[in-house]
């Protein structure tokens, strides 16, 4: 009995760590994926695996929710405007209805077709170490070229539906660990020349759905097949992500309100080279 009992105490720890990480790492640029596959690794503990990672970004999503709930509410209604009125651009808000759910499908699409064609992906090469590190490295070159390179003068009314897509697909190669959802949707709207702050809440808004729905899936597998003692730190982990996550996206939104993303670069950069010296 006290294993036991130390045991659930270690896993209740353990995900309220890993809840704190993931709420830090899902909003900003750097991938709250690769960050639960590494960290763990480094300190000796079992890989979590996708279906606690996922549940995890439940958290994330109800910090995202709760922080952008004056845009969902209007967006709410503009969405019973389109459905009455079948006007998809009547204005800003019901523009921005139809831009996250245009973004939503790419991301949708490719997790089920993994899901149907590649049911073991989450045990492939492309979760390995070796592999996010690279890709650290490459989003990290990414995100530089987009700083640069990118005119970042566009405001919301000023983004196309091309752009919308643009991201779409973008934020579709987020199911890669290392890429950082996050990242590479903010990468793609500096390419396209839209303003940080515009970018970063852009970002945020169209990952809602993609987010919710793939943590309400794991959870509710891991609910299916876990015991109850399995499930409580799962909860824990889930709360604890729910406010590293609030407190991430303030930050994240005040600080590009002065600053440019490369502190962010030079973390990626450093993240995945240190990942390749320790394999």
């Amino acid at each position: 009995m006290p294993n036991v009992l130390n045991q659930f105490v270690f896993n209740c720890i353990q995900s309220f760590l890993l809840g704190l990480l993931q709420g830090v790492t899902e909003f900003l640029p750097i991938s709250s994926t690769a960050h639960l596959k590494v960290v763990p690794y480094l300190l000796g503990w079992s890989d979590p695996g996708v279906s606690i990672s996922a549940s995890l970004q439940l958290g994330s999503a109800f910090a995202i929710i709760l922080y952008f709930r004056n845009d969902l509410r209007i967006i709410i209604k503009s969405l019973y405007s389109i459905l009455n009125h079948r006007n998809f651009f009547k204005d800003d808000n019901t523009r921005l209805v139809t831009y996250i759910f245009i973004a939503t499908i790419p991301i949708l699409f490719i997790g089920l077709l993994f899901k149907l064609i590649w049911p073991d992906f989450s045990s492939s090469y492309f979760r390995g170490l070796f592999f996010i590190a690279i890709v650290s490295i490459v989003m990290s070159c990414l995100l530089a070229i987009s700083e640069v390179h990118g005119q970042k003068k566009k405001l919301f009314s000023d983004i196309k539906l091309i752009d919308i897509i643009w991201l779409g697909i973008s934020q579709s190669l987020a199911i890669f660990p290392g890429v950082s959802r996050s990242g590479i949707t903010l990468t793609s709207a500096l390419f396209s020349g839209i303003e940080r702050q515009t970018a970063a809440r852009l970002s945020f808004l169209i990952g809602i759905p993609a987010i919710s729905i793939s943590g309400f899936i794991e959870l509710f597998n891991l609910f299916r097949t876990s015991s109850t003692i399995d499930i409580l730190p799962t909860i824990i982990g889930v709360i604890s992500s729910f406010f590293s996550s609030m407190i991430a996206i303030d930050m994240f939104i005040k600080f590009l309100k002065r600053n440019n993303t490369f502190i962010f670069v030079y973390y990626r950069l450093a993240f995945g080279v240190f990942v390749l010296s320790t394999l």
